[in-house]
């Protein structure tokens, strides 16, 4: 079937993720179905995508002024990093709390994050916590049996071998998991049984860089 295109003359420009993430089955959050995530915090680049949703984590503190610009930015819904590495304890419980009174649509926690810390958040949030998995030996029931609602599998190349193995155990826990640079490499992840695809986007940088090589060929400068 064809689908009408509007793109204006404004707006025209903007991040799209790979189409053969659509081929993912999605997540279904708040009846928002997610199959596509961008993962940045670059507030231009949020506001300029056509992604499904949003993950937001980065390799600093986590902070409330920082949730409230993605927040302001976004136009569709926000997994918002809260720690879990170097900020622990309470301070994680606290900064999900704030992301869900902004309108979060989830928390994600990074890998080191201890089954006390998630069980502590599942015990305060009403959105899903989404606990990322590094690598192979993660205990996995430890972390569902602590109240997780979402793995986030982001273990480089081997990626797509742990959602499989993951898979294989817990058939209905809904899984992210980074899709890699190529449509092959996600196509991979999509039938290792990931529900969702993350994107890393271009930088701005990268961007700005092809667009004033368009602009100097026009004579523009």
């Amino acid at each position: 079937m064809n689908i009408p295109e509007f793109k204006g003359q404004l707006r025209h420009n903007v991040i799209e993720v790979p189409r053969c993430i659509q081929s993912a089955s999605g997540i279904r959050i708040f009846g928002r179905l997610i199959k596509s995530l961008i993962f940045t915090t670059d507030v231009a680049i949020i506001r300029n995508n056509n992604a499904d949703a949003v993950i937001a984590v980065y390799p600093f503190t986590p902070q409330p002024s920082i949730t409230h610009a993605i927040m302001t930015a976004a136009e569709a819904p926000v997994l918002c990093g809260v720690g879990g590495g170097t900020t622990t304890g309470r301070r994680v419980v606290n900064l999900a709390m704030d992301a869900e009174f902004r309108g979060a649509f989830g928390v994600v926690v990074n890998a080191p994050t201890v089954n006390e810390t998630v069980a502590r958040l599942r015990e305060r949030l009403d959105i899903p916590i989404v606990v990322t998995v590094a690598g192979a030996g993660d205990d996995i029931q430890a972390r569902l049996d602590a109240g997780a609602d979402i793995l986030n599998i982001s273990a480089a190349a081997h990626t797509p071998d742990i959602v499989a193995e993951i898979r294989g155990r817990f058939p209905d826990i809904p899984l992210i998991a980074t899709g890699g640079p190529t449509d092959e490499s996600i196509e991979r992840t999509i039938a290792a049984g990931a529900n969702a695809v993350t994107y890393t986007p271009p930088t701005s940088a990268d961007l700005f860089r092809g667009m004033m090589a368009k602009y100097r060929e026009r004579d523009y400068l």
